[in-house]
């Protein structure tokens, strides 16, 4: 199911799987990022989510007093979900992000009780964060309509979108 009550973000829930996918959808303004993290939070607590997919390769460089929102705020509040496994989707060009990133994560490691990979594509990202779920082709699919194709990383090569056909 896709949402849409956060306009920064592209989201899709699968209750089955217990996963949400997000991806910034605001560009280069970052004014409402707070607040949309905040929200998307709240999101992943109403529907009791398991699994999280978060891209972050078309989010801007995050900034010095963002990453202290997040160290601070954002991630305590996170570690009372329910989550299981979440993948971070961050290619290997974004650098700054990924430093960023992997520092708030090894601050926050003592407390996190749940698996965190990184992924360089969302379409391998989802498999393995489903368990090569049957339900992958469906929800590529409703992630396409919704919002387009997933492009293939700059310079890189997509993987094969699936091992199975779509029903």
């Amino acid at each position: 199911m896709i949402i849409n009550e956060i306009g920064e973000l592209l989201m899709q829930h699968s209750e089955p799987l217990g996963l949400l996918r997000t991806n910034w959808a605001a560009g280069r303004d970052m004014s409402h990022f707070r607040d949309a993290l905040t929200r998307a939070q709240a999101v992943a607590q109403r529907l009791s989510v398991r699994r999280c997919l978060i891209e972050l390769d078309a989010l801007p460089d995050i900034s010095a007093y963002d990453q202290a929102w997040l160290a601070t705020q954002w991630i305590p509040n996170s570690l009372h979900l329910s989550l299981k496994q979440v993948v971070i989707v961050l290619s290997p060009r974004r650098i700054y992000n990924q430093q960023a990133v992997e520092g708030l994560l090894l601050m926050a490691r003592p407390f996190i009780k749940f698996d965190v990979q990184f992924f360089s594509q969302p379409v391998a990202g989802l498999r393995w964060l489903t368990d090569y779920s049957p339900l992958v082709p469906e929800l590529l699919h409703e992630w396409d309509v919704a919002f387009g194709p997933t492009p293939p990383p700059p310079g890189g090569v997509q993987e094969p979108r699936a091992y199975y056909d779509r029903p």
